[in-house]
């Protein structure tokens, strides 16, 4: 038989590849469990191993610099969640009150709805009582899934700091790893792969600390300004919630909103919708273009794809990972020549517009296709 490749039909190519990446997201799905904790415990390492060499310079033993840097991260998170479990404790002392109030719009809403579109009140009851019965059937599901998403945070607390703890302390048997696995005529664009995704997620975590808490102090400012409690909470959860790219901001202000109409007047409401449109134009003409995204170059019809499968495949862990994951697969095909189309196309840079993209040459003339 004849040594030569095979080289086979386009069709088969392509069942190949649609094969291999149904398996690749069947294994990222079935593993979650596994592989999400394991991400973040790359991720955070790259970002406090700056603050771990540091403590080495000044003579600090290696092992007990990488404690400090746990204690420390640990206690910060910890603080965070306390922050949120006490103004969580008062919002709910206030909750009855809010939902009298609200229970209250709803009724006028109701009456107006019934009075203006000559609809009579008990059509819209019996809609009111249908939609009630499927929420209640959706916040069942949705209080199972808390509960146990909240259960795994508890674990994935507890186990984080010890795979943190392993990959710093291991780092120098990774790179001997990966320098043993590449030929070393390949070494130069590994050392360039490994160096350009280090800055991408220090850059991409760090500009993600700061500009939450910016877009933190600028939401809780203008509730307080509006006069509608729990201002800082609500602010922090926007923040937080605006980390989810182009969706969580949509999220982010239905809550306060919600609060405006249960505590204060309707048109409130309208005030708090303004006050988080100015917000978002801030944040995204200022704080993202210049903290966040300055390493992060993803388009942003890519963008809203991969937030929207890693949803599907994660849940919220799965949009917050899917920008960093994509930013390094397009740092890797950037440097791969057969998948350079596929970082190109991942990227940022938009062709010119006049630019002839396709010349197909026929017998003596020449047809440009496609501007």
């Amino acid at each position: 038989m004849d040594n030569a490749s095979v080289k086979l039909p386009v069709y088969l190519k392509i069942a190949q590849i649609m094969m291999g990446i149904a398996v690749l997201f069947l294994i990222l799905y079935v593993g979650q469990d596994i592989i999400i904790p394991l991400v973040f415990a790359i991720m955070i390492p790259i970002l406090l191993n700056p603050i771990v060499l540091f403590l080495c310079r000044l003579r600090v033993p290696r092992v007990l610099a990488i404690i400090i840097c746990l204690v420390i991260t640990m206690s910060l998170i910890a603080g965070i969640f306390y922050f949120f479990i006490s103004q969580i404790s008062l919002f709910s002392d206030s909750f009855p009150e809010f939902r009298q109030k609200f229970l209250a719009f709803f009724n006028d809403a109701e009456r107006w709805v019934s009075r203006e579109f000559n609809v009579s009140k008990w059509k819209v009851d019996a809609w009111v009582t249908k939609t009630q019965k499927q929420q209640m059937d959706n916040g069942t599901s949705l209080i199972t899934k808390t509960v146990s998403t909240v259960g795994g945070m508890f674990i994935t607390f507890f186990i984080m700091p010890v795979y943190i703890f392993m990959i710093i302390y291991y780092k120098p048997l990774l790179f001997e790893f990966f320098a043993r696995l590449f030929p070393k005529n390949l070494h130069v664009m590994v050392v360039e792969v490994l160096s350009e995704t280090k800055a991408l997620i220090q850059s991409y975590l760090f500009g993600l600390i700061v500009e939450g808490v910016l877009v933190a102090i600028l939401n809780s400012l203008a509730l307080w300004i509006l006069g509608i409690p729990y201002a800082i909470l609500i602010g922090v959860i926007g923040a937080l919630l605006n980390i989810i790219p182009y969706i969580g901001g949509v999220i982010a202000v239905a809550l306060p909103m919600l609060l405006a109409i249960a505590s204060k007047e309707p048109v409130d409401a309208l005030y708090v919708l303004i006050a988080y449109l100015i917000v978002q134009f801030i944040d995204n003409n200022f704080f993202v273009p210049k903290i966040v995204a300055s390493k992060v170059k993803i388009n942003a019809l890519i963008s809203i794809i991969v937030v929207l499968v890693g949803n599907e495949l994660w849940g919220v862990p799965g949009m917050f990972l899917a920008i960093p994951l994509t930013a390094i697969l397009k740092v890797i095909f950037d440097r791969i020549g057969p998948l350079q189309p596929f970082g190109f196309l991942l990227g940022d840079n938009q062709p010119d517009i006049a630019k002839e993209i396709f010349v197909v040459r026929r017998r003596s003339r020449t047809v440009t296709a496609a501007r």
